[in-house]
Protein backbone atom coordinates (compact mmCIF):
# COMPACT_ATOMS: atom_id res chain seq x y z
CA UNK A 1 0.00 0.00 0.00
CA UNK A 2 2.37 2.02 0.73
CA UNK A 3 4.61 1.44 -2.22
CA UNK A 4 2.05 2.54 -4.48
CA UNK A 5 1.17 5.22 -2.70
CA UNK A 6 4.59 6.86 -3.24
CA UNK A 7 4.36 5.79 -6.63
CA UNK A 8 1.69 7.48 -7.35
CA UNK A 9 2.49 10.76 -5.41
CA UNK A 10 5.82 10.84 -7.73
CA UNK A 11 3.94 10.01 -10.95
CA UNK A 12 1.81 13.03 -10.27
CA UNK A 13 4.64 14.93 -9.49
CA UNK A 14 6.62 14.18 -12.64
CA UNK A 15 3.32 14.98 -14.62
CA UNK A 16 2.81 18.23 -12.65
CA UNK A 17 6.39 19.19 -13.93
CA UNK A 18 5.63 17.83 -17.64
CA UNK A 19 2.40 19.96 -17.37
CA UNK A 20 4.11 23.19 -16.68
CA UNK A 21 7.32 22.41 -18.86
CA UNK A 22 4.54 21.68 -21.64
CA UNK A 23 2.45 25.03 -20.52
CA UNK A 24 5.78 27.33 -20.36
CA UNK A 25 6.91 25.86 -24.53
CA UNK A 26 3.58 26.37 -25.66
CA UNK A 27 3.22 30.40 -24.02
CA UNK A 28 7.34 31.03 -25.63
CA UNK A 29 6.02 29.95 -28.87
CA UNK A 30 5.64 32.70 -31.41
CA UNK A 31 2.33 32.36 -32.35
CA UNK A 32 1.60 36.54 -33.13
CA UNK A 33 3.36 38.82 -34.65
CA UNK A 34 1.30 41.78 -32.93
CA UNK A 35 0.73 43.23 -29.50
CA UNK A 36 -2.12 42.03 -28.12
CA UNK A 37 -5.11 44.04 -26.40
CA UNK A 38 -6.02 41.28 -24.20
CA UNK A 39 -4.28 38.43 -22.62
CA UNK A 40 -5.62 34.84 -21.88
CA UNK A 41 -5.49 33.04 -18.13
CA UNK A 42 -2.26 32.25 -16.56
CA UNK A 43 -2.36 28.47 -16.90
CA UNK A 44 0.63 27.31 -14.87
CA UNK A 45 -0.47 29.38 -11.50
CA UNK A 46 -4.49 27.63 -12.50
CA UNK A 47 -3.00 24.24 -12.33
CA UNK A 48 -0.53 24.75 -9.32
CA UNK A 49 -3.52 26.18 -7.44
CA UNK A 50 -5.81 23.50 -8.48
CA UNK A 51 -3.56 21.38 -7.30
CA UNK A 52 -2.36 22.77 -4.49
CA UNK A 53 -6.10 22.61 -3.01
CA UNK A 54 -7.13 19.32 -3.91
CA UNK A 55 -3.94 17.32 -3.70
CA UNK A 56 -1.12 19.27 -1.47
CA UNK A 57 1.03 16.14 -1.18
CA UNK A 58 1.72 16.47 -5.28
CA UNK A 59 2.88 20.07 -4.77
CA UNK A 60 6.11 20.10 -3.02
CA UNK A 61 7.73 23.66 -2.48
CA UNK A 62 10.61 23.04 -4.20
CA UNK A 63 8.70 21.68 -7.54
CA UNK A 64 6.83 24.66 -7.59
CA UNK A 65 9.86 27.39 -6.89
CA UNK A 66 11.72 25.60 -9.42
CA UNK A 67 9.06 25.48 -12.34
CA UNK A 68 8.24 29.42 -11.56
CA UNK A 69 11.74 30.31 -11.41
CA UNK A 70 12.71 28.72 -14.89
CA UNK A 71 9.40 30.69 -16.30
CA UNK A 72 10.63 33.77 -14.51
CA UNK A 73 14.50 33.22 -16.18
CA UNK A 74 12.38 32.72 -19.70
CA UNK A 75 9.34 35.40 -19.88
CA UNK A 76 12.05 37.87 -18.66
CA UNK A 77 10.41 38.94 -15.61
CA UNK A 78 12.02 39.71 -12.53
CA UNK A 79 13.80 36.14 -11.32
CA UNK A 80 12.46 34.70 -8.51
CA UNK A 81 9.56 37.46 -7.89
CA UNK A 82 6.58 35.28 -9.04
CA UNK A 83 8.13 32.09 -7.74
CA UNK A 84 8.52 33.02 -4.21
CA UNK A 85 5.11 34.48 -4.27
CA UNK A 86 3.58 31.89 -5.61
CA UNK A 87 5.53 29.52 -2.97
CA UNK A 88 3.65 31.59 -0.67
CA UNK A 89 0.38 31.77 -2.13
CA UNK A 90 0.63 27.39 -2.21
CA UNK A 91 1.64 27.47 0.71
CA UNK A 92 -1.19 29.17 2.14
CA UNK A 93 -3.71 27.18 -0.33
CA UNK A 94 -1.73 23.83 1.14
CA UNK A 95 -2.68 24.57 4.52
CA UNK A 96 -6.62 25.34 3.86
CA UNK A 97 -6.71 22.31 2.19
CA UNK A 98 -7.79 20.51 4.97
CA UNK A 99 -10.98 23.26 5.88
CA UNK A 100 -11.67 23.21 1.70
CA UNK A 101 -11.97 19.80 1.62
CA UNK A 102 -15.45 19.51 3.35
CA UNK A 103 -16.72 22.95 1.57
CA UNK A 104 -18.72 23.35 -1.49
CA UNK A 105 -16.79 23.91 -5.00
CA UNK A 106 -17.75 27.59 -4.69
CA UNK A 107 -15.84 28.11 -1.26
CA UNK A 108 -12.89 26.74 -2.98
CA UNK A 109 -13.02 28.76 -6.22
CA UNK A 110 -13.65 31.81 -4.24
CA UNK A 111 -10.37 30.81 -1.88
CA UNK A 112 -8.54 30.38 -4.99
CA UNK A 113 -10.08 34.16 -6.43
CA UNK A 114 -8.73 35.83 -3.47
CA UNK A 115 -5.50 34.44 -3.82
CA UNK A 116 -5.04 35.24 -6.79
CA UNK A 117 -5.75 38.73 -6.53
CA UNK A 118 -3.69 38.70 -3.80
CA UNK A 119 -0.78 37.42 -5.59
CA UNK A 120 -1.79 40.20 -8.35
CA UNK A 121 -1.32 43.01 -6.21
CA UNK A 122 1.77 41.91 -4.42
CA UNK A 123 3.56 41.18 -7.98
CA UNK A 124 2.51 45.10 -8.76
CA UNK A 125 3.43 46.26 -5.30
CA UNK A 126 7.04 44.73 -5.01
CA UNK A 127 7.46 46.05 -8.81
CA UNK A 128 6.26 49.45 -7.94
CA UNK A 129 8.57 49.73 -5.24
CA UNK A 130 11.61 48.75 -7.09
CA UNK A 131 10.26 50.86 -9.63
CA UNK A 132 10.67 48.04 -12.31
CA UNK A 133 8.58 48.44 -15.53
CA UNK A 134 5.33 46.80 -15.44
CA UNK A 135 2.60 45.98 -17.86
CA UNK A 136 -0.59 48.19 -18.35
CA UNK A 137 -2.70 47.69 -15.46
CA UNK A 138 -5.78 47.11 -17.66
CA UNK A 139 -4.07 44.06 -19.12
CA UNK A 140 -3.26 42.44 -16.02
CA UNK A 141 -7.13 43.26 -14.92
CA UNK A 142 -8.18 41.36 -17.90
CA UNK A 143 -5.76 38.30 -17.29
CA UNK A 144 -6.28 38.06 -13.61
CA UNK A 145 -10.24 38.34 -14.88
CA UNK A 146 -9.48 35.48 -17.17
CA UNK A 147 -7.95 33.54 -14.81
CA UNK A 148 -10.59 33.47 -12.25
CA UNK A 149 -13.27 32.61 -14.99
CA UNK A 150 -10.58 29.78 -15.88
CA UNK A 151 -10.57 28.35 -12.80
CA UNK A 152 -13.60 25.90 -12.83
CA UNK A 153 -12.84 24.08 -16.03
CA UNK A 154 -9.20 24.23 -15.40
CA UNK A 155 -10.11 22.25 -11.73
CA UNK A 156 -12.33 20.01 -13.80
CA UNK A 157 -9.45 18.97 -16.39
CA UNK A 158 -7.37 18.06 -13.55
CA UNK A 159 -10.09 15.96 -12.13
CA UNK A 160 -11.13 14.05 -15.35
CA UNK A 161 -7.97 13.82 -16.96
CA UNK A 162 -5.68 13.50 -14.40
CA UNK A 163 -7.54 12.29 -11.57
CA UNK A 164 -6.97 15.11 -8.91
CA UNK A 165 -9.44 14.48 -6.67
CA UNK A 166 -10.00 16.22 -3.28
CA UNK A 167 -8.51 13.84 -0.69
CA UNK A 168 -10.62 11.77 1.41
CA UNK A 169 -10.95 11.73 5.21
CA UNK A 170 -9.39 8.54 5.28
CA UNK A 171 -6.82 9.24 2.79
CA UNK A 172 -5.62 12.40 4.43
CA UNK A 173 -5.30 10.00 7.32
CA UNK A 174 -3.29 7.48 5.65
CA UNK A 175 -0.95 9.93 4.56
CA UNK A 176 -0.40 11.53 7.82
CA UNK A 177 0.19 7.91 9.22
CA UNK A 178 2.93 7.50 6.37
CA UNK A 179 1.04 4.59 4.41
Amino acid sequence: MSEALTTRRWGMRLAYVLLALAIIFFQLLPLETTPRRWTGPDLLILITFAWAVRRPDYLPAFLVASNFLLGDFLFQRPPGLLAALTVLAVEALKRRSRSLRDQTFLVEWLTVSVMLIVLMLSDRMVLAVLLIPQSPMGLTLVQLIMTIIAYPLVAAVSHSLFGVRRIAANDAEALRAGL
